[in-house]
């Protein structure tokens, strides 16, 4: 059976270094058998791709995208605390926020990108429950910020 790791790299991904934190948090935090990550930016290479609100500056296809990358960086988080990956018995929780012009509705869509992705390297093990939420602005101007609550051995 394929590790997660070797899904993602099935996927053309590789977990990054985990995404330093901009203000006074750490990236994941495990207690008892779960990890909780901090909310997670698209960035790569310490960069946004795009920035601004989505459904004005930022398509929601664009944004989608951007949600899969916010869960690789998660995905690292929590990797940085339990070893790697195969220490998830399951995704419990997604909560994806999405920067939104007014009048925007497709945030559910927009935090698929996440879901999917966790899908694609847990299996079963990667449905879980989810909130997908809009609000005015994000840290950085960027577009989606996602975290994930996994249960882990």
């Amino acid at each position: 059976m394929a590790t997660p790791e070797q899904r993602l790299a099935d996927l053309g991904l590789a977990l990054p270094e985990v995404v330093p934190p901009l203000a006074a948090y750490v990236p994941a935090v495990r207690t008892g058998g779960y990890v909780y990550t901090s909310g997670q930016l698209p960035l790569v290479d310490g960069k946004l791709a795009v920035t601004g609100k989505v459904g004005a500056e930022v398509s929601p296809e664009e944004a989608k995208e951007q949600a899969r990358v916010c869960a690789v960086n998660a995905l690292a988080a929590i990797g940085s605390v339990v070893g790697d990956l195969s220490a998830v018995v399951r995704i419990v929780k997604v909560v994806g926020f999405v920067a939104s012009a007014p009048g925007f509705t497709g945030q559910p869509q927009v935090v698929n990108g996440a879901s999917e992705l966790l899908g694609e390297v847990f299996g079963e093990a990667g449905r879980h429950a989810r909130s997908a939420v809009g609000v005015a602005v994000l840290p950085l101007d960027a577009p989606v910020e996602v975290e994930i609550v996994a249960e882990v051995r």
